[in-house]
């Protein structure tokens, strides 16, 4: 039987946590594994997701702010903390997570940055993963712009 279908969010929630974390203190992956295993959350939340949230984010870190660096209107050292985490997620799930429609990947990211960002950070977000969708996830998105 398959997970409930907000245990993903909870993942992403439970993996924005320990990558904020992450960029705070540069705590190593093992520790930002188990606390987020430690959550009351974490029982609700898809662990296989989580873990390659937090995984790939952490071992594709350089590469995904490269990424998102051509659609950003500032440095990735000047992005809030939640909002660079928010993105990273959103930028990994885009090129790593091709089983996430690009629209889900997008949804999902936007409601962290509601929940979590400063004011109108969501439309930031939005507006870069928008943009990184259109070339990542090209060959998704072109079928849907025809019809």
């Amino acid at each position: 039987m398959s997970k409930p279908r907000g245990s993903r969010r909870i993942a992403r929630e439970l993996a924005l946590r320990a990558l904020y974390q992450w960029l705070l203190t540069g705590d190593d992956i093992a520790r930002l594994l188990v606390q987020s295993e430690e959550a009351e959350e974490y029982r609700e939340a898809n662990p296989t997701h989580l873990h390659s949230l937090i995984e790939g984010v952490l071992d594709n870190a350089e590469a995904l702010d490269q990424t998102l660096a051509p659609y950003l209107d500032r440095p990735v050292a000047q992005l809030s903390p939640i909002e660079h985490a928010i993105l990273l997620i959103g930028a990994y799930e885009l090129v790593h997570s091709l089983d996430v429609p690009y629209r889900v990947v997008i949804n999902e990211a936007v409601e962290l940055a509601k929940r979590y960002g400063g004011t109108g950070g969501h439309k930031y977000v939005n507006g870069v993963l928008d943009k990184l969708a259109r070339e990542a996830r090209a060959v998704e998105i072109e079928p849907t712009r025809r019809g």
